[in-house]
């Protein structure tokens, strides 16, 4: 990897123990993803805070290192090699997942599912598949829009107003059935909904046949849902009920699971 070309007053301890350059370049990092992956030196130092001087040289680095691109309008954008880096934590989530889902699939009969929000899509990074001879199948890595999906729902229920309308603007709302949701006012009236029930439902809207129940991972280090799927005819209200607090409560436990990965 190329010389770090951030300066020696860039790399002072901080307050939390850390090392202060590598604080802000992946805050800034973190910054350009919400920003929907491409921002100016100015916006960086508006929502940051940070003197221009020390975010040029530490977008600089960034740059040389192949996480930050400049495009030709000055502005940056996040690298490609970030992509390998996203790919492995994802299959490592994924792994450390697997044995929550098994859980899943063992208590409620159904296939599990966890699914991330990369972007303005949601992927599929872990699956357990039912014993049932009827049960559904999505490959992992698969990736779907998030607006005929349960853990699509379950993934953007917190999200302001605002910004899903800017994601729905920018990805469309096709129709996978008629019973999909097309309508940015049906999306959001469906989110208000996640927030009173705690769990997310998709109801013959991405299969016909299909009904999924989806729940958010509680503090997950990026943002994750967990979700299980089954035909119509098995995952009725009165399994609905039943259903749900074991999907909260395994959430729970991976979510628990997951920080002690990233001990403080």
């Amino acid at each position: 990897m190329p010389p770090s070309s951030v300066s020696s007053t860039d790399s002072t301890k901080s307050a939390t123990g850390g090392v202060q350059s590598l604080e802000r370049a992946f805050d800034l990092l973190e910054r350009m993803a919400d920003a929907g992956g491409e921002v100016g030196l100015s916006e960086l130092s508006a929502s940051s805070g940070l003197p221009l001087p020390t975010i040029h040289r530490l977008m600089r680095t960034l740059v040389v290192c192949g996480y930050v691109r400049q495009q030709t309008n000055r502005r940056y954008a996040l690298g490609p090699r970030l992509i390998r880096l996203g790919e492995s934590a994802s299959r490592l989530l994924g792994t450390w997942a697997r044995p929550y889902l098994a859980r899943l699939v063992e208590e409620t009969g159904e296939t599990a599912n966890m699914a991330l929000l990369d972007g303005d899509e949601i992927v599929y990074v872990a699956q357990v598949p039912s014993k049932h001879s009827m049960r559904m199948f999505t490959e992992v890595g698969r990736r779907v829009l998030p607006h005929s999906t349960g853990v699509g729902k379950a993934l953007l229920a917190n999200t302001p107003d605002n910004e899903v309308r800017a994601l729905l603007a920018r990805t469309g709302m096709p129709a996978a059935t008629e019973k999909t949701i097309t309508t940015p006012d049906g999306f959001l009236a469906a989110l208000a909904e996640v927030r009173r029930l705690g769990y997310a439902i998709d109801d013959n809207e991405q299969e016909i046949g299909v009904r999924c129940l989806a729940v958010s991972v509680p503090n997950s280090p990026t943002a994750a849902a967990i979700s299980i799927s089954g035909p119509a005819g098995r995952v009725t209200e009165s399994a609905t009920e039943k259903i749900v607090p074991v999907l909260q409560q395994v959430a729970g436990e991976l979510s628990e699971a997951l920080a002690s990965q990233n001990p403080a």
